[in-house]
């Protein structure tokens, strides 16, 4: 997924005929925003002026003073875990909230991947009302082709070419369409009814809200979280640069690699940034660096654009700005798109090892808005200086290929851990009352590279080493009881405190294929098939796999090439079943605890993606890497051989996630579904007919 950026040439004034060149929306923004770059007047013919009202946390608060709710959440805390923590008095913060039964094991989404979680979350129900099912769905139109469950790229329509440029102009006769992203989640997120009702909320962090969601009243403010991208438009790309890299630069999934040629120690690199989509043929804007090395004392000096930053040897830079040069025709004038990015000089010698951050957008000047209201970014990076803005900000990527080492990784992932810490003080110290939500990932993304409770052997390190960095899981829990401990001291006595996690986490050991399963046991046709999205017989295939936890019947009507009738459906779907829960491993272990169906499982407007099954896998499996894109292994088991080497995306009752609250929890087996409600009937709202969960303090309660 790729920027786009377009010119806008609006007509201001009809009668006086005046104009106004606009930096116009990018792909990576809702339809009702746009970012005014340029103001400049064609042919001379007067001054259209544009403002955009400033719109800040501060003009957010209320009239009055509304209870006030702080919600942090620890993305992935497990509760077995925590339990055992506690019993050892290792997490007393959390522990003192357990001995006042402020505990509770929180059942997850269904499955329990954590763009559904949250989003159930969000609505106070499942996927029924939002419509996200898995990280990825398909178009059943064109057979299978995936995309990004919770926002979706839709490309523009119409433009002028212009003097080798292409150009987008939204008045008569031309009326262009932008490529823009929207948010896919659907239905409407409980903080509208807070919104509404007059009272603030703040969100930081917030996973399956990109683009941001409008406050409609202007009492609530959000920064996006998980699902927000790079300056590339991607999820993170990182650029690493050594002497025995490629030649040519090359892609690889999370990242590319280039080769550094050193000559009299000094050598000459280009920084890839977005497209520069005003070009007819859209490239990648270039920015130029060098480096000098000093092998001696392991030491570097890096110049690019007007910084110059020395780093010794494991030495990682500050944020440092790029500009990137939008080209534009003669007369108007260029445009110019802000990034940050961080250098960490990982070895001098023998081999130059150069690592560089994904291009984050710049929470100072933000290329499109990453928070609700525009502004708030601004407000922000004004008081705590630049930050990471992409949602997946953890660089796993980079250690799944090698890039970085373990010890390299935990360093990169404390220094987001210290950047939400800062954030998080940030936002207590400008919280006054209403609902404020926090979100942390280092349970989340380390948990994936480094949790193994385990005696097995792990499937990338050593087990000394396994369980040196499961203790390091342990440590990041310690910290975050830590956290704990510091909200509920300031204001513990003045707020209620919820802490949560959308689910658990478990070892993942082993891989099932379900494309090669469906292949070897007749679904999917012919019997050498090596992919549903190249050689598969449509014709003759009944069911294929998609995405993690997915299951889809080839169903005549829906599928762009269907050949199941719609009245073999329930047999099919009951045979499906009966076979994939009888499935054992080569040790005779069950794998798939329970296979759901959709129908029997999602209600609400909201199902037209969902799967036809969601596979429940016991704890130790997953889905294997190759079937979540479709594609199918020669054997239907493996082995985990990745450093990713923990999972949650199981069955939802192997991975429930945790509660805890200052206030005794009355239900007895409360769910992510329960939060929304709950927190509207702190504030004496009614529950909205769409939510399917109930107040966590009194389930009977009547606001």
């Amino acid at each position: 997924m790729a920027y786009r950026w377009w010119l806008r040439i609006e007509l201001i004034d009809p009668f006086k005929k005046r104009f106004c060149v606009i930096m116009k929306k990018r792909n990576q923004t809702g339809q009702r925003h746009s970012i005014l770059k340029t103001r400049w007047v064609l042919a001379g013919i007067g001054a259209g002026i544009l403002t955009v009202p400033a719109s800040t946390a501060a003009a957010l608060k209320p009239e009055m003073e509304h209870p006030k709710v702080i919600v942090i959440g620890f993305d992935g805390m497990d509760p077995v875990l925590a339990e055992r923590m506690m019993d050892a008095g290792e997490l007393p913060a959390l522990d003192s909230l357990r001995k006042k039964n402020g505990y509770r094991r929180l059942a997850t989404s269904n499955p329990p991947q954590s763009p559904v979680a949250w989003a159930n979350f969000i609505n106070g129900a499942g996927p029924g009302t939002h419509g996200i099912f898995d990280f990825i769905h398909r178009d059943p139109k064109r057979q299978c082709a995936p995309f990004y469950s919770a926002a979706e790229t839709v490309e523009g329509e119409g433009h002028f070419d212009f003097r080798k440029h292409r150009l987008q102009l939204n008045f008569w006769p031309f009326n262009h369409a932008p490529t823009q992203t929207l948010l896919r989640r659907e239905g409407v997120p409980f903080w509208h009814y807070l919104d509404e009702a007059g009272i603030s909320s703040s969100f930081y962090d917030l996973p399956a809200n990109y683009p941001p969601s409008e406050s409609q009243h202007g009492h609530h403010c959000c920064l996006s979280g998980m699902g927000a991208p790079d300056l590339l438009g991607t999820y993170g790309t990182y650029q690493h640069y050594a002497e025995d890299g490629p030649v040519r630069t090359k892609e690889e999934p999370g990242g590319q690699r280039s080769m550094l040629f050193f000559e009299n120690e000094a050598a000459k690199a280009f920084l890839t940034g977005p497209q520069d989509s005003f070009l007819e043929t859209p490239v990648p804007i270039k920015v130029e660096f060098k480096v000098y090395r000093d092998v001696e004392s392991k030491t570097a000096v890096i110049k690019i654009q007007n910084h110059t930053i020395i780093l010794k040897e494991g030495q990682w830079s500050n944020w440092l700005p790029i500009d990137f040069r939008l080209s534009l025709p003669a007369p108007i004038p260029d445009e110019h798109i802000a990034g940050i990015c961080r250098f960490y000089l990982q070895e001098v010698s023998p081999n130059f090892r150069l690592y560089v951050t994904p291009i984050n957008i710049d929470p100072s000047d933000p290329a499109v808005p990453i928070t609700e209201p525009e502004e708030f970014s601004k407000e922000i990076s004004s008081k705590l200086g630049l930050f990471y803005t992409t949602g997946f900000q953890e660089d796993h990527k980079a250690l799944s290929n090698k890039v970085f080492k373990d010890a390299e990784y935990a360093a990169q992932a404390q220094i987001v851990l210290d950047e939400r810490i800062r954030l998080l003080n940030y936002s207590l110290d400008n919280y006054e009352d209403g609902l404020l939500f926090f979100y942390f990932s280092s349970t989340d993304l380390q948990s994936h590279m480094f949790w193994w409770d385990s005696e097995l052997d792990h499937p990338a390190r050593p087990k000394d080493e396994a369980k040196k960095y499961f203790e390091h899981i342990k440590d990041i829990y310690r910290k975050a009881d830590g956290i704990v401990g510091d909200v509920l001291e300031t204001h513990g006595d003045s707020a209620l405190v919820l802490i949560m996690s959308d689910h658990g986490f478990t070892n993942f050991k082993r891989q099932f294929n379900l494309n090669t399963w469906l292949r070897d046991n007749g679904y999917l046709e012919p019997s050498n098939a090596t992919s549903i999205m190249s050689d598969v017989d449509w014709s003759k295939s009944r069911a294929y796999g998609l995405g993690i936890n997915g299951l889809y019947l080839n169903l005549k009507g829906r599928e762009k090439f269907g050949r199941v009738k719609p009245s073999e459906k329930d047999a099919l779907l009951d045979e499906l079943v009966k076979k994939l829960e009888a499935v054992r491993d080569v040790d005779g272990q069950v794998v798939i605890k329970k296979a759901r169906r959709s129908d029997e499982t999602y209600f609400g407007p909201h199902t037209a993606l969902a799967p036809d099954l969601i596979i429940g896998y016991r704890r130790g499996y997953r889905a294997a890497w190759t079937t979540c894109l479709g594609d199918m292994d020669e054997t239907v088991f493996s082995d985990n051989d990745s450093a990713w080497s923990a999972d949650h995306c199981g069955d939802s009752t192997e991975v429930p996630g945790v509660l805890f609250s200052n206030r005794p929890i009355v239900k007895e087996n409360p769910a992510l579904i329960d939060l929304a409600p709950t927190i509207l009937s702190l504030y004496r709202l009614n529950k909205p007919t769409s939510m399917t969960g109930e107040n966590i303090f009194n389930s009977q309660e009547k606001p």
